[in-house]
């Protein structure tokens, strides 16, 4: 299975270092140096040579790209990783986007709410894009007070929504 882990911002410095935006809860593992990691588009395959984190983001260099140049030429580029279908984080209480996206919504008394379309990550919080069956799509927080439960393995995850979330506005 076919996985994005990150997507590449803008050029860092002169040498061919880039902004990465991680998409994954596992940079230090998906981003250490020799990980080979698939690149959307004419690039085809990448291979890290050196990552850290910099003030807040994480600046990675890759092999063969030397000047700002050739890095200014990977700006918005997804880069993906196989991963076994099988595999889940270490920690219990993550997710990968994959394992939430495709399941049902619903409320603490089992009413049907709708289905995860995307898990959207934000540098504050993660949020839960719900569909719901008037095809309307909502952003959930994806906190514990909101979404006390993920069972994955069953494809369902119940949410608690505070008042208003679901509410539309006419103008």
């Amino acid at each position: 299975m076919r996985v994005v882990v990150g997507r590449i911002g803008r050029p860092h410095g002169i040498r061919g270092e880039v902004t990465v935006e991680p998409r994954t809860d596992e940079p230090e593992d998906r981003f250490a140096p020799g990980a080979v990691l698939a690149a959307d588009g004419p690039v085809g395959e990448l291979v890290v040579h050196r990552a850290q984190w910099h003030s807040g983001r994480l600046l990675v260099r890759f092999e063969g790209i030397d000047d700002r140049n050739r890095a200014e030429e990977l700006r918005g580029v997804l880069l993906s990783i196989e991963r076994d279908p099988d595999e889940e984080p270490d920690d219990p209480d993550e997710y990968y986007d994959s394992a939430l996206e495709g399941c049902r919504v619903v409320l603490p008394d089992g009413t049907d709410v709708g289905e995860v379309v995307e898990v959207v990550h934000l540098p504050g919080q993660d949020l839960l894009s719900v569909r719901l069956p008037d095809e309307r799509d909502v952003l959930v927080p994806f906190v514990e007070a909101i979404v006390p439960t993920v069972d994955a393995t069953a494809r369902r995850v119940v949410i608690t929504p505070p008042p208003g979330l679901f509410d539309v506005q006419e103008s």
